[in-house]
């Protein structure tokens, strides 16, 4: 069997790092650590969320077309997730739209929805939110090296700006170029290969066939 349910969350050839989904989020979002932590949150909410609405409805979806009304449905779920961040703290939901957009896209190429209509929500809900947990917790990982390595800072969400900073860089310092490239979508993609690169070789080392439950 193949199912991506029964796969390894993490092991697994379905985990975020075997097929690169959401590659994208883990370049854009994890810039700083305040942009990860806010997808991290967008991620579970969209995921669960989608989950739940897509198994009570599909027996009243048509046959076709239930990827388009899958993508409108996660959409509309992000876009309200987009929209309370607003209310609570607008300057960061200003600068972080642009990566919480690919959020659906991301959602939806997930097998798992496929097979909804198919298994239990007490099965398929907990792994649809270890999935999101699981990519939510690496992009959160690589920010932890990109911001402090790249801008010599540490942030979180919140305050007057709509971020804080545990700790600023030296204001006459302007730091080693190769460091300071971590802090862009090049940098992102160098810790993005070398993530990769380490976790296929602790994959092979466990000896999962490719074909793993």
């Amino acid at each position: 069997m193949n199912n991506p349910l029964q796969s390894d969350i993490f092991w697994g050839k379905y985990a975020p790092l075997s097929t690169l989904a959401g590659a994208f989020l883990l370049i854009l979002a994890s810039s700083r650590l305040a942009f990860a932590i806010l997808c991290g949150g967008a991620l579970l909410w969209v995921y669960c969320l989608t989950a739940l609405v897509y198994y009570s409805c599909w027996k009243f979806l048509p046959k076709k077309g239930k990827i388009i009304i899958l993508l409108f449905l996660s959409t509309l779920i992000c876009n309200l997730y987009l929209l309370l961040i607003s209310l609570l703290n607008p300057l960061l939901a200003a600068g972080s739209w642009f990566f919480l957009v690919f959020i659906p896209p991301c959602c939806i190429g997930s097998d798992r929805f496929e097979r909804l209509n198919a298994l239990d929500i007490r099965e398929c809900l907990p792994r649809v939110f270890l999935e999101a947990g699981c990519l939510g917790l690496l992009i959160i990982a690589i920010s932890l090296i990109r911001e402090p390595l790249g801008m010599g800072s540490l942030s979180f969400p919140g305050g007057i700006w709509g971020i804080t900073e545990v700790f600023n860089p030296e204001e006459d310092g302007e730091g080693f170029f190769p460091i300071r490239l971590l802090s862009v979508s090049a940098g992102g993609l160098l810790i993005l290969g070398f993530v990769v690169a380490v976790f296929r070789f602790f994959r092979n080392q466990k000896s999962i066939p490719e074909n793993d439950l």
